[in-house]
């Protein structure tokens, strides 16, 4: 965490000549942040990382000499420090950038237009403010915390077989450190748990698909991006696609998905407020799970999914990268168990036994 008062001091690695003047033109015009430092590959933003000793990294996936993902892996062992990914918008991109946010980068931003973008120019609030939030984050929190749920990765759950009835509603909602905190999760619920999860990330287009293929590749459960009109099974988990809010339905004694494009609710789309207002209006029984994110969204959803008689639980603030919509719920009186990332599964699995 830098120190308050002093400007932010920034490290930008790209491969790219014009995204790293871009960049740094787009971090320098705000008189809080300053670029220290540029590097044009792996190697050479890890041995500026450690010479120079930024607040933050802005981080290209695709680098030269050593790769985005090996580059982060280093320095979270040598140097651990808010580490921001930029990622084209492709599906390569997208898989890796989730890969790095389960390997410690705090957050990432798609370059619109590919890996030379020209229109970054567009994206300077989101840059900065980005970078404002991942100085705040203590470094400790930076580290690499895959540990257990990784050893999961390479189970066969090909023969996964389900009840097609729903017992129970499980809404889960997360943003900033969302996808390591849902890979700690996902990997701990049992594969007997009768229920079918709805999730909402906060995430583009394109990253959300990435997301529901690792977390499916790493669960008993079987996990899919969701699709409209798709009928609610139990032992599935639906994951709101980027840019599309998503609604549980009922229809015929059945729950089916519902997308749409319906205004930003709390400046996102999807909300996780959404998700869980339309989960509270279903008469079963239910969960609620809010865990690390900027913002509030999702405190009123949690709050109405409590009036609705649901079990609610949030990310306590140690293992939060930020605790921010955990927080809000809290102050609202909608959350009945505050516990860390390593406990959530487990008072899911209470909350329904």
């Amino acid at each position: 965490m830098h120190n308050t008062g002093e400007k932010i001091r920034v490290l930008v690695a790209d491969d790219s000549a014009f995204m790293r003047k871009v960049l740094s033109d787009i971090i320098n015009s705000d008189s809080d942040l300053e670029v220290v430092g540029t590097a044009r590959n792996g190697e050479e933003a890890l041995q500026k990382a450690l010479t120079l000793q930024p607040d933050v990294i802005t981080l290209d996936v695709e680098m030269p000499v050593l790769d985005g993902l090996s580059t982060l892996e280093k320095i979270m062992e040598q140097y651990p420090v808010p580490v921001i990914m930029l990622s084209a918008l492709t599906r390569a991109g997208a898989s890796a950038t989730i890969s790095a946010l389960e390997r410690g980068a705090v957050d990432f931003l798609a370059k619109p237009g590919g890996s030379i973008s020209l229109d970054i120019g567009k994206s300077k609030e989101e840059i900065n403010n980005k970078i404002r939030m991942a100085a705040e984050i203590p470094r400790h929190k930076c580290k690499n915390c895959r540990q257990d749920s990784l050893g999961l990765q390479k189970k066969n759950y090909i023969n996964r077989t389900f009840s097609p009835n729903v017992f129970t509603l499980v809404a889960i909602g997360t943003s900033t450190g969302g996808p390591k905190a849902l890979h700690e999760v996902i990997s701990r619920i049992p594969a007997d748990l009768n229920a079918a999860l709805f999730i909402v990330q906060h995430m583009p287009p394109g990253f959300t698909k990435s997301l529901a293929q690792r977390l499916d590749s790493i669960s008993p459960l079987a996990i899919k991006e969701a699709e409209e009109g798709d009928e609610v099974k139990n032992g599935f988990a639906y994951i709101a696609p980027g840019n599309y809010h998503m609604e549980v339905l009922p229809r015929q004694e059945k729950l089916f998905i519902h997308l749409h494009q319906g205004p930003n609710v709390n400046g996102h789309r999807p909300s996780v407020d959404v998700l869980m207002h339309s989960v509270a209006r279903i008469n079963a029984p239910k969960v609620g799970v809010i865990m690390t994110g900027m913002g509030h969204d999702g405190a009123q959803g949690m709050l109405a999914l409590k009036k609705a008689g649901a079990i609610n639980i949030g990310e306590s603030p140690e293992t939060c990268v930020v605790y921010g919509m955990p927080k809000a719920a809290m102050q609202l009186g909608a959350v009945d168990y505050e516990v860390p990332v390593q406990e959530i599964a487990e008072r899911i699995v209470q909350a329904l036994r």
